[in-house]
Formats: C-alpha cells, structure tokens, sequence
C-alpha cells in the first residue's frame, strides 16, 4: 500500500505532499525532512529504493524535481518505480513545462490514478479525461 506521496525540488522545500494513512500534522514536517534528506543525500549511482524505519522508500528524480513514494514492505518496488515514471509521463502530457502553478491540477491527477493508497488507472487518456472536461468547462 502506498502511504504517502511527495514531489521535492533539490534544495529540499516539499511542492507537494499526498498522504493515504494519517500521520499527525506536528509528525509530517519531521518525516518529510527525513525522508527528503536521505534520498537527496544519496549517490545517483544508488538504487532508488531505500529501506526506511517500518516502511520503504522509493524516489526518482525528474529535472529539478524528486518524486518520493512511501510504500510498505510487502509493495513491489518496481511497480511503484514505473508508477512514479508514469505520473511524470502523465504530468509532462498535460503541461508544456511549468507545473508549480498548477497544483490543483496535479492533485486531481494523483487523485486519478491513486486512492486510498492503491494504484487505481494508469491509463494515461483516463488519467486526463476529467481534466479535459474541466478545461472544456472554463473555455466554454
């Protein structure tokens, strides 16, 4: 199961964070900071899994963004390391370049394609389809 999301740019500050298991407001400062520093601090020749407390992480860094997934320990590494390819892949259809203005946006696509911490649609044209009527709506 997924337990959280994050998307972190280099120097560390969290863009945004999507947590499928509660974890206490006064606790996430805490485990975000952990968790960023120990995959930023690691080699670009390390694997992109990494053991952490009761949970694993998995991350991969796109351009100036690193993309951290929180799994637990029975979750296939691998899977989650497409998913995150395909997020960005999803992420790269939609905009042209700039994302940090659209949070909203990238929200309802982790909503899409994630709920209640399970991988729920891939599909990249389903993923996008409401976001399409969305836009539909505000130009019409």
């Amino acid at each position: 199961m997924i337990r959280f999301v994050l998307m972190v740019n280099r120097q560390g500050q969290t863009r945004l964070s999507r947590y499928y298991t509660p974890v206490d407001l006064n606790r996430r400062a805490a485990l975000e900071a952990d968790v960023v520093r120990c995959c930023l601090n690691r080699k670009k020749d390390q694997c992109s899994f990494v053991e952490y407390q009761d949970f694993k992480l998995v991350y991969r860094q796109y351009a100036a963004l690193y993309i951290v997934v929180g799994v637990s320990d029975g979750e296939n590494e691998l899977s989650i390391y497409e998913l995150v390819h395909n997020f960005v892949e999803v992420l790269d259809k939609y905009f042209s370049r700039v994302i940090m203005f659209n949070l909203d946006r990238v929200h309802i696509i982790l909503d899409e394609m994630i709920q209640n911490g399970h991988i729920v649609e891939t599909n990249k044209n389903r993923i996008l389809a409401p976001l399409s009527a969305i836009d539909k709506m505000a130009d019409g």
